[in-house]
């Protein structure tokens, strides 16, 4: 028997039992989508964590103050004291004390109440240099965003953000528009382009003003060189290593501290990555072990459709041998059987893991991202299930002798 009678033969046998087969290949099915969509979500989990990340900016390093101690020694959270100055970011963009930084935007923040005619909307005024667009991987949906000469001269000038925008303007265009925060009226200039939220806020809600016109008519403290954070962008992806220890090293010198009493911490995107991914990847191994246990169960299902099969064709295994048929023909009609169920539980897996991953985001808000190699593996999987699971029975049809075969009724 050749093998295209032996891919024949088993067709048909599956074919005659097509409620049976029909069950097994839908284990096989549900395991292989199971598994595809669980590391889907989890692939896709990863990737909205790091898009949300990356929406700080590019190469980005963040230097926040360090923690405050009162009196009665109850110590403050991270950002809590006022460690960090302007002076601090002029040094940190001298190319002499750190030369991998490509650009230093100092920030400073208040929670404002902003008013336009009888509509007022409450939120993080930020106080900034022009720098701050390109530093934080912004763009502009309309007008321009602040100057130096609006930094040198404190003009009364402010950028917003989409969200900001539709709370104070509706469909109207603010560019041009007035606005008054702090008891201050101030120009709409600009409006910035959405980037949604990312991990900590909502990143089209805010209102960016010079930092100077800041430490004037915006700031409640009394150090109007005080800034909230500096955030660092290095020249490229491969100095973000080099810019994080000029930057540190700049700091704990000027500041005159040692490293265990630093008053200041800098933070960098991939720190912020690695900790959400390998979250997200613990979660995905859990939930695809869990999903595995669909497969295994699959497995078993061949394996006992392809014993009860051995049990019922007894008659015809022996009836082959009369025939001439030699234990390894009667061995390959059976894992041929059992590789056809997991082929074809295989393939129609896919497809259904597919068609989830392009269904799913649209009733969960999650992205599922679901690679080429993932499917292949899948498939590999179904036809590694199905040929393990043969591998038995076929051994126990091979072993069936001829005349006790064909005694049996």
């Amino acid at each position: 028997m050749n093998w295209s009678e032996t891919v024949r033969t088993a067709y048909e046998a599956i074919r005659t039992r097509r409620l049976r087969s029909g069950l097994t290949v839908l284990g096989i099915l549900i395991g292989i989508a199971a598994v595809m969509l669980t590391v889907g979500l989890g692939q896709g989990a990863q990737a909205k964590v790091a898009a949300q990340i990356n929406q700080l900016g590019s190469n980005l390093l963040i230097v926040s103050p360090g923690s405050t101690t009162s009196s009665t020694g109850v110590r403050g959270g991270r950002g809590s004291a006022t460690t960090l100055t302007s002076d601090d970011a002029a040094m940190l963009a001298d190319k002499r004390v750190a030369p991998d930084v490509a650009a230093v935007a100092p920030v400073s923040t208040s929670s404002q109440s902003l008013t336009v005619g009888t509509t007022n909307w409450t939120t993080s005024v930020v106080g900034t240099t022009p720098d701050w667009l390109s530093v934080r991987a912004r763009t502009m949906s309309s007008g321009r965003f602040i100057t130096q000469g609006d930094l040198d001269s404190g003009t009364l000038v402010t950028v917003i953000g989409g969200t900001t925008a539709t709370q104070l303007y509706g469909g109207r265009d603010p560019v041009g528009q007035s606005v008054t925060i702090n008891n201050q009226t101030f120009t709409v200039i600009g409006v910035l382009a959405s980037v949604g939220s990312s991990t900590t806020s909502d990143e089209d809600d805010q209102a960016i003003v010079p930092r100077t016109t800041f430490a004037t008519r915006v700031s409640t403290t009394a150090n109007s060189r005080s800034v909230s954070t500096i955030y660092l962008q290095a020249a490229d992806q491969n100095s973000l290593s080099a810019a994080y220890q000029e930057a540190d090293a700049a700091l704990l010198t000027s500041h005159g501290v040692t490293a265990t009493a630093a008053d200041f911490t800098v933070n960098s995107q991939q720190s912020l990555v690695a900790t959400a991914t390998s979250t997200a990847q613990t979660l995905t191994v859990l939930l695809a072990g869990i999903a595995g246990i669909s497969l295994l169960v699959g497995g078993i299902g061949v394996i006992n459709i392809m014993l009860v099969s051995v049990t019922e064709r007894i008659r015809e295994i022996g009836l082959r041998k009369a025939l001439g048929a030699t234990p390894r023909v009667i061995q390959r009609q059976f894992l041929v059987e059992a590789s056809l169920l997991g082929l074809v539980g295989g393939l129609l897996g896919i497809g259904l893991g597919l068609l989830g991953g392009a269904l799913l985001p649209r009733f969960l808000d999650q992205p599922v991202t679901i690679s080429p190699i993932a499917a292949v593996g899948a498939l590999a999987v179904a036809l590694v299930i199905g040929v393990a699971a043969g591998v038995y029975p076929a051994n126990r049809a091979a072993r069936l002798a001829p005349i006790d075969a064909l005694r049996n009724e």
